[in-house]
């Protein structure tokens, strides 16, 4: 049995129901967008599906070659490239690109199990950001199921460095934070930090409208290794050596920190499960929060599987056992 959510943002789960739901979700019906790529170029469209509890939430990947289809699962296993965007699946196969702000808007919204049918190779990039994604998820509704819900709790300090950038993970009781830090050598960015309590109400207020950002100096580099052939400014905040390009400004005036710590919620979504935990970050991105789950999970003693009823129970014995199962 599944009880129906209603569908509006003032009446959508709020923070701490989303943090501490004891039961599993999907949305109430499926939903479309259309867009295109930011570095594909390619005209996609993306159907977002009900699914069973227990799901996870599912790529299926159509418009392939060879006529198939394949699901891929929203899983760190199923991360195969980080540079500029992550990436799941396999490129010859079949893969789904720049999943992270699809990620970010279903991890705030608080949905467990959903079926995303994308007919390309990348997902659409739209203006930059993940608010045309809360939007569908808006539209879509939210249904709750009588099967629980899995968290991830964060168990002991886990850190990595990568270059001058470092991350760690570590516990946090009060459900999922992040406090990710940037540093570029421009005066316009600078270095800049953003602390955020996971919830859809923070999420959308603060985060949501967060653009993906560049450099008109990169351009031409990244299009001929075939990077960025659909970014314009109606997708990405340019800089210049004079500062945005763009005629309506910024956001907000640490708007790249804000997406930087958008696309860490759309990574660290990839855990397979709502972390409980603390994440850190300082000159991350892609490679460094997928590294940082797979640290996470290759140390059995630094996490566990749990429900909301059992947050306060002893580390439960089958570690290993879920592990093979995430």
């Amino acid at each position: 049995m599944a009880d129906r959510v209603g569908t509006t943002p003032t009446n959508r789960p709020g923070a701490l129901e989303i943090m501490m739901q004891t039961k599993q979700t999907t949305i109430r019906k499926s939903v479309e967008l259309s867009g295109i790529g930011v570095h594909s170029g390619a005209p996609v469209q993306i159907i977002l599906h009900p699914a069973n509890a227990d799901t996870g939430v599912v790529f299926l990947r159509t418009g392939l070659q060879d006529g198939l289809s394949r699901r891929i699962r929203a899983n760190w296993r199923s991360v195969s490239a980080t540079e500029l965007c992550t990436v799941v699946g396999d490129v010859e196969t079949g893969s789904v690109s720049t999943v992270e702000h699809l990620m970010a808007a279903i991890y705030a919204s608080g949905i467990d199990n959903v079926l995303v049918e994308v007919d390309g190779p990348e997902m659409p990039i739209m203006d930059g950001s993940s608010s045309a994604f809360l939007e569908l998820l808006d539209e879509a509704g939210m249904v709750r199921f009588s099967a629980p819900r899995r968290y991830i709790e964060v168990l002991k300090p886990v850190r990595i460095e990568q270059g001058r950038g470092w991350a760690e993970l570590v516990p946090y009781d009060k459900g999922f934070r992040l406090e990710v830090e940037i540093d570029f050598p421009t005066p316009v960015i600078g270095r800049q930090k953003k602390a955020l309590d996971l919830d859809l109400g923070s999420f959308r207020r603060e985060f949501a409208r967060a653009r993906t950002f560049g450099f008109m100096r990169d351009v031409d580099h990244l299009r001929k290794a075939g990077f960025a052939l659909g970014a314009s400014l109606d997708n990405t905040v340019a800089l210049d050596d004079n500062g945005v390009v763009n005629p309506d400004g910024l956001r907000w005036s640490d708007e790249f920190v804000r997406h930087k710590t958008l696309d860490a919620v759309g990574d660290l979504s990839l855990a397979g499960a709502p972390l409980i935990g603390l994440y850190r970050s300082y000159c991350g991105g892609h490679r460094m929060n997928i590294t940082m789950l797979q640290a996470l999970f290759a140390d059995s003693e630094a996490w566990r599987f749990v429900t909301a009823s059992q947050l306060s129970a002893e580390p439960v014995e089958a570690t290993q056992r879920v592990l093979a199962e995430a």
